[in-house]
C-alpha cells in the first residue's frame, strides 16, 4: 500500500505540469487546423482510388497538409510503409550512393537499423553491401552528443548525417529541437551539402515545431506512433526538401513512379483524422511519462528522463535491474490492456533485433506505440521502455498493477 500511495502523491504533484502540456497541445493542434484550412481539406478528400493510386486527390492534399504542419517543402504519407524503419531505410537508400559515407552523430542507432546499415547480417542488400561507409560518433561521458567531436567530424565523403531524435534502446536523453538545430548548424558550417536526416520516431508533436523547421533536410517516422493519433492502421511518412523526398519515394515505389503511385485503399479519412487527433494523444502520453517518472523515482528506481527533466519524446525508461522484474512489469501492463489482457508476455526473438525482447502491447492497432505499451531487451541493466498512452488515467491504472508486481527497488 505504501508503494501505491507514492503513485497518488505523484498524481497530485503533476497538476501544473499537466496544465503546461495542455497548453502545448493547443499550439500543436492549431498547426494542424491551419494546415487543413489552408489546404481546403473537405469530405471529398476521404475518398480514394485503387490500383496504381494515380490521381488520388485525398493523398495529394494529405501530403501537402503534412508538409505544411512540419514546415517542409514536400511530404509523402503512405500506408505502403510497413514501419518507421522502412520509411527511414527508404530515405537512406534514396539519398546515399556507393562511395558515400553516413555519419551517426548521437551514438549507436536503434537496433532495427543495424541490419539496414550492415552492422549485423549479410546478403540482404544493406547499405554496406552497396558500398556506403558507416561511421558513428560515440556519446560524450555525460551521455549527450559530443559537441566538440561533431564540430570537426564532417569529411568530404560524408553525404548524410543521421540524427536519431529518440533514445531508442539506450540510456541517454532524447534530443530536443534545440539540440537538433545545433547539430544542423555545426554540420552545415563544415559542409552545406551534407544532408541532415532526422529519425523523428516518437518525437512528433512533443514540442511546438519539428526538425524540418530548424534546418533538417529530411525527417521520417511511423504512423502507428505519434502522427497517427492511435487510429491509423499502418504506414509512415517522409518529409523535407522536395528533391530528397522524391528520391526516397522512388525507393518506396520505383524510379519513374516515385510519389505519384500508391493507392491509399480507403484509408484517407483515418489518415486525416489521426493527424488531427495526434497532438492530443501525444499530450496524454507525455502526462503518462511524467507520472511514471515521478512514481518510480519515488520507489527508488533510476528513470530517464528524470522527474524534473523535460520530456522530449513519448518514451519513459525505468532501470529495473533484473530480467524477472522486466518480465513482471510487462506482464502487469499487458493485464491492464484493452486488447489481449489474458495474454502473458514472455521473452522472444523479433525480426530486426539482436536481443530477445519482452513486450506488452494490448493495442487496437498491432504494434502501435502511440497506445500504451512497454517493452525492453533482455540484457543488463534490464530497462523497460514505456511508450504512448491514449489517456494518462490508463497509464495510472497500468502502473498500479506494475507496482504491485515488482514493488520498490
Amino acid at each position: 500500500m505504501k508503494s501505491l500511495k507514492k503513485l497518488e502523491l505523484s498524481e497530485q504533484a503533476l497538476t501544473q505540469i499537466f496544465y503546461g502540456i495542455d497548453a502545448q497541445v493547443k499550439k500543436n493542434l492549431s498547426r494542424v487546423l491551419i494546415a487543413f484550412r489552408n489546404n481546403r481539406v473537405g469530405p471529398h478528400h476521404f475518398a480514394s482510388v485503387s490500383g496504381y493510386g494515380h490521381d488520388d486527390l485525398g493523398r495529394q492534399v494529405l501530403d501537402q497538409s503534412f508538409a505544411s504542419i512540419v514546415d517542409a517543402e514536400a511530404a509523402i504519407v503512405r500506408v505502403q510503409f510497413v514501419s518507421g524503419t522502412h520509411a527511414i531505410a527508404c530515405a537512406l537508400f534514396g539519398v546515399l550512393r556507393p562511395g558515400d559515407e553516413l555519419l551517426a552523430v548521437a551514438g549507436a542507432p536503434y537496433d532495427t537499423l543495424e541490419e539496414v546499415l550492415g552492422l549485423r547480417g549479410k546478403g540482404q542488400g544493406s547499405l554496406k553491401e552497396f558500398g556506403v561507409a558507416y561511421r558513428e560518433l560515440p556519446l560524450a561521458e555525460t551521455g549527450t552528443v559530443d559537441w566538440n567531436a561533431l564540430a570537426s567530424a564532417i569529411r568530404p565523403k560524408t553525404r548524410l548525417v543521421l540524427i536519431q531524435r529518440s533514445c531508442g534502446y539506450s540510456w541517454r536523453s532524447s534530443l530536443s529541437i534545440a539540440d537538433i538545430r545545433h547539430i544542423v548548424q555545426l554540420v552545415k558550417q563544415q559542409n552545406s551539402e551534407t544532408v541532415c536526416f532526422v529519425d523523428n520516431c516518437y518525437g512528433e508533436f512533443v514540442e511546438d515545431c519539428e526538425p524540418t523547421a530548424v534546418g533538417a533536410d529530411l525527417i521520417a517516422g511511423s504512423l502507428i506512433k505519434n502522427p497517427g493519433g492511435t487510429i491509423v492502421p499502418t504506414g509512415g511518412y517522409i518529409a523535407g526538401r522536395a528533391d530528397l523526398v522524391e528520391a526516397a519515394a522512388c525507393r518506396l515505389t520505383a524510379p519513374g513512379i516515385g510519389s505519384s503511385g500508391g493507392a491509399t485503399l480507403d484509408q484517407n479519412r483515418l489518415l486525416f483524422q489521426g493527424l488531427f487527433l495526434a497532438p492530443q494523444m501525444v499530450g496524454e502520453a507525455l502526462k503518462g511519462n511524467y507520472l511514471i517518472a515521478q512514481t518510480f523515482d519515488r520507489l527508488g528506481y533510476e528513470v530517464s528522463p528524470k522527474p524534473d527533466a523535460p520530456q522530449r519524446d513519448v518514451i519513459q525508461a525505468i532501470q529495473l535491474g533484473s530480467a524477472e522484474k522486466l518480465i513482471a512489469f510487462c506482464q502487469a501492463v499487458q493485464q491492464c490492456s484493452p486488447v489481449g489482457a489474458y495474454i502473458s508476455p514472455v521473452p522472444a526473438g523479433m525480426p530486426g533485433y539482436e536481443s530477445e525482447l519482452v513486450m506488452a502491447g494490448g493495442t487496437f492497432v498491432d504494434g502501435s506505440t502511440s497506445e500504451l505499451s512497454a517493452d525492453g531487451p533482455l540484457r543488463p541493466p534490464y530497462i523497460v521502455y514505456c511508450q504512448g498512452g491514449t489517456h494518462w488515467t490508463h497509464v495510472a491504472i497500468a502502473m498500479e498493477a506494475a507496482i504491485e508486481a515488482i514493488g520498490a527497488a
